[in-house]
């Protein structure tokens, strides 16, 4: 589960940063200095990002090597990593520390409510590829 978890982290990573850092340039990790300090704090946020998800594919090679690759294990632990991931995005970073927003608008109650409205829903679909994986266990 550690390597799904891993990887989920490293997954939610990589797609805030590509999707909403780069791409729709919205925010950088760290808003609180100038954009060059935005640009190297970006840097080492999808530095981050690679490192979990690299670290995770060992851990699964190793997984498969020995036979103990379990799918519902691991795509729960993704799953949980990628909301865990964005929830704590969600309420420490943006409304807690106040380090970004997800954008800079008026109505940012809405692009909040989407955000840890999506987190919810992937740590939901996570506990229930757990609990569906100890069911088929506690039936065997």
């Amino acid at each position: 589960m550690l390597s799904g978890i891993l990887f989920g982290v490293g997954l939610a990573a990589f797609v805030d940063e590509v999707v909403f850092h780069q791409l729709l340039r919205w925010h950088h990790f760290y808003d609180l200095a100038t954009t060059d300090i935005g640009l190297i704090s970006d840097g080492l946020f999808h530095a981050f990002s690679w490192f979990a998800t690299i670290a995770s594919l060992f851990l699964l090679a190793d997984l498969k090597r020995r036979q103990a690759y379990i799918p519902l294990l691991w795509w729960g632990g993704s799953l949980l990593g990628s909301g865990g991931f964005q929830l704590y995005d969600g309420l420490i970073q943006h409304k807690w520390m106040r380090i970004h927003q997800i954008r800079y608008v008026e109505n940012v109650w809405v692009y909040d409510l989407v955000w840890n409205g999506v987190a919810v829903i992937m740590i939901v679909a996570g506990l229930f590829f757990l609990l569906r994986h100890k069911k088929r266990v506690a039936h065997v």
